[in-house]
């Protein structure tokens, strides 16, 4: 998805809080109801844990600018309520929240008020708003939706290792299924698995061991 349209672009998929249910597939696409404005729908939002929301790298944010996140689920009445999770940047191009907490409560203010937003009473909403810098550094995110930056990146690289790996997979033919094709190159499954395996070793030994 283009997130934020010609200002840059961005991604989310979601955790389900039930171990024995699959995690969401990657979302890439929103509904844009203003020029800086962008919503993803979070369909049995009751079941699901944390929300990764990533910068794809295609197109940056403009220079001073960043992208606020908040969640909106419906209240007993059906009407969104709208809190604060916090922000990505060119600096900062991913975040993990952990929204299993935030179903109920107290709305906080937030930029989408007006906005002619299609939405189904049972669905949560995901929306980014593209701000100042300066803005979203007086901002007050709401305190249990935060996790810790390590854990934050720790869990999204492993997400994508496992996506990447999962994807790769599926395409593993043997040797007698292959057909002789003199300009394409092919990778043995036995390569990525240790790559896959060795990569989430150093992982687990040090977060950013990638640094060094």
């Amino acid at each position: 998805m283009r997130v934020l349209g010609a200002c840059g672009s961005a991604g989310s998929f979601w955790k389900a809080s039930n171990k024995n249910m699959p995690e969401r597939i990657v979302q890439t696409a929103a509904q844009q109801v203003a020029e800086d404005k962008f919503v993803f729908d979070l369909p049995d939002y009751e079941n699901i844990n944390h929300v990764v929301v990533f910068m794809l790298g295609t197109i940056p944010f403009p220079e001073g600018m960043g992208g606020s996140v908040y969640f909106s689920y419906p209240d007993s009445n059906g009407m969104p309520v709208w809190q604060l999770l916090g922000f990505v940047t060119n600096g900062k191009p991913s975040a993990i929240f952990k929204i299993s907490g935030l179903k109920s409560g107290e709305g906080s203010q937030h930029p989408f008020g007006a906005m002619n937003i299609v939405r189904t009473p049972s669905v949560a909403q995901i929306g980014i708003s593209v701000e100042l810098l300066d803005t979203l550094a007086q901002q007050t995110p709401v305190g249990n939706a935060a996790v810790s930056s390590v854990d934050s990146f720790t869990q999204f690289t492993q997400k994508m290792l496992d996506n990447f790996y999962n994807f790769a997979s599926s395409f593993a033919i043997s040797q007698a299924q292959m057909t002789p094709s003199p300009s394409e190159m092919f990778i043995p499954a036995n390569v990525v698995l240790k790559w896959y395996e060795n990569f989430q070793r150093r992982l687990a030994q040090n977060p950013l061991f990638w640094k060094t």
